[in-house]
């Protein structure tokens, strides 16, 4: 008996000896791999991008218009990013302060204690959300979500993210105030537009006649342009009546081309249509589809190329910023020269001239026609994403088939800019002079942004 437990002992010495043994030995192999044990938040760019796609959803839902959509885009993807650049610092990040008009210092702003910067994040990213946001408080759900992810699956400590939170909702404190003194609060205290009296200004269009989206937005402060109208586009083919006239030309151009519209134009004409509500009758009956804005389409496509080309959490943080950054000046530029010109639109003309039966394929948008807002903010895009990408990238773009729109592949950002710019006459909405001009205004933003950020 004394021998069956002496055995017994020595078997129990003899494995906590092992277990010991194989806790040095994991021990040694971490420290001289370099690899921590330490639990950290695992996040890529498929992570980064299904968390901004919560933002959009909001914003699909609550018909954000593609100027206030592009300011929030600008606002939220700036607060991971600067967490990221205040703690990590990576190489390509530029600094914000001194580069961004009136730009807070963040650099006084520390955690207490030590982070987990993926989670703070992507954390910062829903807060920001939830802060600007008109439903923003939808976003509570993913935010929880994220935490319970947190704590669950990657075993990160209830302190660590206890001082995430508190260091992110210190960045996003001082952005939210960032952004209230941008000029935004001030438009609704305007006063309503009225349409000009003299002959070619804007009119309210059918179906709805709604009043003139954002009148004021030029007199928001932009985030890199000196002013509003740094990049003025060249004029505008003067109005005129006469048959012979080149503004008429172009008002037959649109006609003509909308008469006799392909599959393939329908496509294109639908695939970049990104109206954020378009108002559907039938009889006496009126409802309204919900789909993303210009801004929203183009934040789905940096997300997809930033998976395709399996970019770091960093990088995809980067380019999405960036992106944001850049789209919000070129609404503020495109919408200084819509207000100046205050061109009417080819369905006005179109009714008033040729056609008093006539529509254009696509919903007209309620502001003036010059200069395209999706031609400016699209090529103002692709050019930066150009740039980030080193040119000549190839995708499939899937952004539209959710709201029931087939996918579409291009050969790179430029030849979708295009194709986006050249939708607008297709779908009856433009004429040729606003895309063409459109485009060049948006190449010289995104150029200036490439400039103004020191982007590699």
């Amino acid at each position: 008996m004394k021998m069956v437990i002496e055995q017994i002992k020595f078997f129990t010495e003899l494995k906590q000896i092992v277990r010991v043994t194989l806790l040095l030995t994991l021990g040694l192999f971490y420290s001289f791999s370099g690899k921590s044990q330490k639990p950290e938040f695992k996040a890529d760019a498929a992570v980064y991008t299904r968390t901004m796609k919560k933002l959009t959803n909001v914003m699909v839902e609550d018909v954000t218009g593609p100027c206030a959509a592009a300011r929030y885009y600008a606002y939220a993807g700036l607060a991971p990013y600067a967490i990221l650049l205040q703690q990590a610092k990576p190489k390509k990040y530029s600094e914000l302060y001194g580069r961004l008009k009136a730009f807070p210092d963040l650099s006084s702003v520390k955690p207490a204690k030590e982070i987990d910067l993926n989670f703070a994040a992507l954390y910062a990213l829903l807060r920001m959300g939830e802060e600007l946001l008109p439903s923003g408080f939808t976003l509570e759900k993913p935010r929880n979500e994220l935490i319970n992810e947190a704590k669950l699956k990657y075993r990160i400590s209830d302190e660590t993210i206890r001082e995430s939170r508190a260091y992110a909702d210190s960045i996003v404190k001082r952005l939210v105030r960032y952004a209230a003194k941008d000029g935004y609060v001030k438009t609704s205290g305007y006063l309503r537009y009225t349409p000009g009296k003299k002959p070619g200004s804007w009119k309210p269009t059918p179906p709805a006649y709604t009043e003139a989206y954002e009148p004021h937005w030029r007199t928001l402060r932009p985030f890199l342009l000196g002013s509003a109208d740094q990049f003025k586009p060249l004029p505008e083919v003067p109005y005129s009546t006469e048959k012979d006239s080149k503004f008429f030309s172009l008002t037959k151009e649109v006609y003509d081309t909308v008469k006799v519209l392909t599959k393939e134009q329908m496509h294109i004409a639908n695939f970049w249509d990104c109206n954020p509500f378009f108002l559907n009758q039938k009889g006496h009956i009126s409802f309204g589809t919900k789909k993303i804005s210009p801004g929203g389409h183009w934040i789905g496509i940096t997300g997809l190329a930033c998976q395709q080309k399996k970019l770091s959490f960093e990088e995809t943080v980067r380019w999405h910023a960036l992106v944001g950054i850049t789209m919000a000046d070129a609404f503020i530029s495109c919408w200084d020269e819509k207000y100046r010109s205050n061109r009417i639109r080819p369905e006005t003309v179109i009714n008033e001239q040729i056609d008093p039966a006539w529509r254009s394929f696509l919903q007209t948008p309620p502001f003036p026609e010059y200069t395209s807002g999706h031609s400016v903010v699209s090529a103002s895009v692709a050019t930066l994403l150009t740039k980030l990408s080193g040119g000549g990238f190839a995708y499939t773009d899937t952004t539209e088939v959710e709201f029931g729109v087939p996918k579409r592949s291009f050969k790179s950002f430029k030849h979708a800019a295009s194709e986006a710019a050249i939708s607008r006459l297709y779908g009856g909405i433009h004429f040729r002079d606003a895309i063409e001009n459109g485009m060049r205004q948006g190449e010289n933003i995104g150029n200036y942004a490439i400039s103004k950020l020191n982007v590699q």
